[in-house]
């Protein structure tokens, strides 16, 4: 992600409040951003240019389900400029699968799959399927969208516990799409990406043969952002969140925030259910005594004094 020097046009925030990769979740009275816009409210950005506002320009930011699916490099770059767009005091709100509880979960139901336990060894199989598909699929859904799609499907309520909304979804097997129509400009690139990319299949086809353009289209494929690409427990991300000055690291529930009002916006879970369970939530802070413009980098970060904050 570039920094401000290279990224002259910053817009004007609209609000305290920033929502990065937003998708389906969103309030207006934040600012969202998100790869492709579903509302007037959601700035479409791809936030591998970096975050577009100035510094200090927010009290509080927020992604959830973005992180895991960066490289690690790529990952750290979005927090250092989560860190750059927080004023000092302002909290940042990560939301991620939880590999911890991904992992436990794989091993109980394995130990217990193991003993003999035929329901346990229907969950065994989707516990596995959790912990790998997105990180080694080759095309959208994996093999759990089909999974949860079936009418077949022998242990509903678990994974309904385990992914919430997902589930709904894919039980529904169409999921009414809101997105607004792209501009002229998008459109053009859109099919202009994809006439060389059908062509690269077909010459890479005529001079490789079959195998190597299938291996260029799981490429492709795994370039769009749906897989996988780095998994987080509570460990790892404070290490990385520290390794940017942020501090005041804490592991919260869905329904708990230091941001003021915050299970009003429905972000993480409406008045009874959690949209992802699966999700391990963390805050922390960005200390009071950084100067704006000075955002620690990976190989200096800050010694700052802690700041307390109400939790809502």
């Amino acid at each position: 992600m570039p920094n401000k020097r290279s990224q002259p046009n910053y817009l004007k925030p609209t609000s305290g409040l920033l929502n990065v990769g937003c998708g389906r979740r969103y309030d207006r009275r934040w600012v969202n951003l998100d790869l492709a816009s579903r509302d007037a409210s959601v700035v479409q950005y791809d936030i591998n240019q970096g975050i577009p506002f100035p510094d200090g320009s927010f009290d509080a930011v927020y992604h959830s389900h973005v992180l895991e699916h960066l490289k690690p490099d790529q990952g750290a770059q979005l927090l250092q400029e989560c860190f750059r767009v927080l004023a000092p005091g302002g909290v940042l709100r990560i939301v991620v699968p939880d590999l911890e509880t991904i992992a436990r979960l794989y091993l109980q139901k394995h130990e217990q799959a193991w003993s003999g336990d035929e329901h346990a060894a229907v969950d065994y199989n989707w516990m596995k399927m959790e912990l790998l598909d997105q990180l080694v699929r080759d095309q959208s859904g994996g093999r759990m969208g089909p999974y949860m799609a079936s009418s077949e499907i022998r242990n509903s309520e678990f994974v309904r516990q385990r992914v919430g909304d997902e589930f709904s979804l894919c039980q529904a097997s169409t999921e009414i799409k809101t997105v607004r129509k792209p501009s002229l400009m998008l459109r053009f690139r859109g099919a202009t990406r994809a006439f060389r990319e059908r062509w690269a299949r077909r010459c890479v086809r005529w001079l490789l043969g079959r195998k190597k353009a299938a291996a260029l289209r799981e490429g492709l494929f795994r370039g769009q952002g749906e897989i996988h690409r780095w998994m987080y427990d509570r460990y790892s991300l404070r290490q990385l969140c520290r390794e940017f000055g942020f501090e005041n690291f804490k592991v919260c529930s869905a329904f708990e925030s230091r941001i003021e009002d915050y299970v009003q916006y429905q972000l993480d879970a409406d008045q009874e259910s959690i949209r992802k369970p699966d999700s391990l939530f963390v805050e922390c802070v960005k200390p009071m005594a950084v100067v704006v413009d000075q955002a620690p980098n990976r190989s200096t970060p800050a010694d700052t004094a802690m700041v307390s904050t109400k939790v809502a």
